[in-house]
């Protein structure tokens, strides 16, 4: 299991500038909530785990934060840093964060946007707990594709298509997408590993639509679709094309709902 998620985690830098095109942000509202939550000071300083190429960084370096991130891929370290050059104060270094030598007690707040999933828990919450001071804390959040109204059972449809065209990485026993209700709660995790306190959570809910290209496009950086081979994909991809073209109007919507987890350290 580690050597796969190991695996996986490294496809998302084959498609770095990609996947800072079409890859969804996350609402005003969360950045607002983890200053709030965290009650970092002005000029305060932020790790950031797994920035990608730093959609959840600027929010906080136009804000005036002092930032380092670490960031696995090249790749994406190298298009975080184009995106954050006009903010001296923010720092991208590349290498596993686990691996990472990291100053003690120097951060007023640990981040990290869709990524933490893909660290092993027993190494990054201890880990993540070193590098803060006293009284700091620890933001985690996801974008999580729900269920809307508003897709009219387009994700349900595909299933056939992956069936066909893509076994290795269709799920037999997907019904679509959760329920809001449905989204499992990180809460236990974060608590339970015995270096972070209680933790206080937050929920956005939001809908994107997407024509059939920008579908595609999404699908492209998805670690799965990128591990299936070049004919399987270009069937799959062709396919799901076709559906949203004939089938729905030539655009769809999907469900996200960002899920946002704050605890400080113990």
């Amino acid at each position: 299991m580690a050597g796969e998620r190991n695996r996986l985690r490294t496809t998302f830098d084959e498609a770095a500038s990609l996947y800072d095109e079409v890859r969804p942000g996350y609402p005003d509202r969360l950045f607002d909530d983890i200053v709030s939550l965290s009650r970092i000071s002005a000029g305060g300083r932020i790790l950031e785990i797994g920035c990608g190429t730093g959609q959840a960084t600027a929010p906080f370096a136009r804000c005036g934060y002092r930032i380092l991130c670490v960031e696995l891929g090249e790749n994406m370290a190298a298009v975080a840093r184009r995106n954050l050059e006009g903010y001296p104060q923010a720092e991208v270094r590349t290498g596993a964060f686990e691996e990472s030598s990291l100053q003690e007690g120097a951060f007023d707040l640990a981040i990290s946007a869709t990524a933490f999933h893909w660290l092993d828990p027993s190494i990054a919450y201890p880990k993540a707990a070193g590098t803060l001071r006293d009284g700091g804390s620890l933001a985690l959040f996801w974008n999580v594709h729900v269920h809307s109204d508003a897709s009219e059972g387009f994700f349900e449809a595909t299933q056939e298509i992956y069936a066909r065209e893509a076994r290795e990485i269709w799920d037999h026993k997907y019904e679509g997408p959760p329920r809001q209700e449905e989204v499992p709660d990180r809460t236990e995790e974060i608590e339970g590993s015995g270096v972070f306190g209680a933790v206080a959570r937050r929920n956005y809910r939001w809908d994107e639509t997407y024509d059939a290209e920008g579908y595609i496009r999404v699908l492209s950086t998805y670690s799965g679709h990128r591990s299936l081979d070049d004919a399987s994909r270009e069937r799959l991809f062709r396919s799901i094309s076709e559906l949203i073209e004939e089938e729905y109007g030539g655009r769809i919507v999907k469900g996200y709902l960002t899920t946002l987890y704050v605890a400080k350290k113990r």
